[in-house]
């Protein structure tokens, strides 16, 4: 099934598809790999394609989603991008500049989706986590309604097409946050469609450490054997039929395709609930200001699969 036929109706009014990829990469991975992995994905049918500033690889994967366009493989409006909003950007002032900056890196003229990474404000400036003589990060007082108003602002010029975030006069159409069976934000998920907002799911195979958090069960096992899919699949599709965009990351190429799987099988009712049983409200994702000792940046973002 094309992915570019699977998208959900945001609130207002422009389509979401329902799995993304995920351009994120610890810091040891090479840029160069962000270029061709992103290419990849667009080649075999990924059409939404999620960044941000903090991943410092925009550049690459605006050359790539621009390579593509540039050969025929797909054209601007069939691409899907999220960019986000990084936290030391979040004092009114900086706001159209650091999405101008996104803009620079990618050379596209707009963004569909614009979040803002972490509600919580650090100190203005280079460095991405700044840090006192202590190593303490420095926090930033902003008033969010403010952020907002400067949100809405890009909007309306038109560098960015839907805004994320609660807020004044627009909307806010979707929420992205860590979600795998581990950790399934039921109680989020219900609160987010009573208010026709979307949910998005990162991290959604859960802690690389532990191989995909459902991945190695027993119950996870039968699954795939039942459905002759990867626990990755698995995993992702679960978040499909609860009505949750999914965010698939990995340089793999052969991960990459497996992904689009997602679309060829359905979980039944029972698979579905055997999976919503593994849940333990175990987060393993903290924002980088809440890392007492991580002075990197990858312990806020998405696992995958790099080899």
């Amino acid at each position: 099934m094309d992915p570019k036929s699977q998208c959900l109706e945001l609130n207002d009014g422009h389509l979401f598809p329902v799995l993304g990829f995920g351009t994120y990469a610890p810091e040891e991975v090479p840029k160069s790999e962000a270029l061709e992995a992103t290419k990849y994905a667009i080649e075999v049918g990924f059409c939404h394609i999620d960044g941000a500033h903090l991943y410092q690889n925009e550049e690459q994967v605006g050359q790539a989603i621009r390579s593509k366009i540039a050969d025929g493989t797909v054209k601007r409006e069939d691409i899907f991008y999220t960019s986000k909003l990084w936290a030391t950007f979040l004092r009114p002032e900086l706001v159209r500049p650091a999405l101008e900056k996104s803009l620079k890196n990618l050379q596209l003229d707009y963004v569909d989706l614009y979040i803002i990474h972490f509600p919580v404000a650090l100190k203005p400036g280079d460095e991405l986590l700044p840090r006192d003589e202590n190593g303490k990060i420095i926090m930033d007082t902003v008033d969010f309604c403010h952020t907002w108003e400067a949100l809405e602002k890009c909007k309306d010029a038109g560098l960015t097409k839907i805004l994320n975030k609660p807020g004044l006069k627009y909307k806010p159409v979707c929420n992205q946050v860590e979600c795998h069976p581990y950790f399934n934000q039921s109680k989020l998920l219900d609160f987010c469609k009573s208010n026709d907002i979307v949910l998005v799911a990162y991290a959604a195979l859960g802690s690389q450490r532990l191989k995909g958090c459902s991945l190695g069960r027993p119950s996870s096992s039968c699954h795939c054997q039942k459905h002759k899919q990867t626990s990755a699949v698995i995993a992702l599709r679960y978040q499909l039929q609860r009505g949750v965009v999914v965010l698939a990351k990995s340089y793999n190429k052969k991960r990459i395709k497996e992904n689009l799987q997602v679309f060829d099988f359905e979980l039944t009712t029972e698979d579905m609930k055997a999976i919503d049983g593994l849940n333990r409200n175990m987060r393993y994702y903290l924002a980088p200001y809440q890392a007492k000792y991580h002075r990197g940046i990858s312990i806020a973002c998405d696992c995958g699969n790099w080899t």
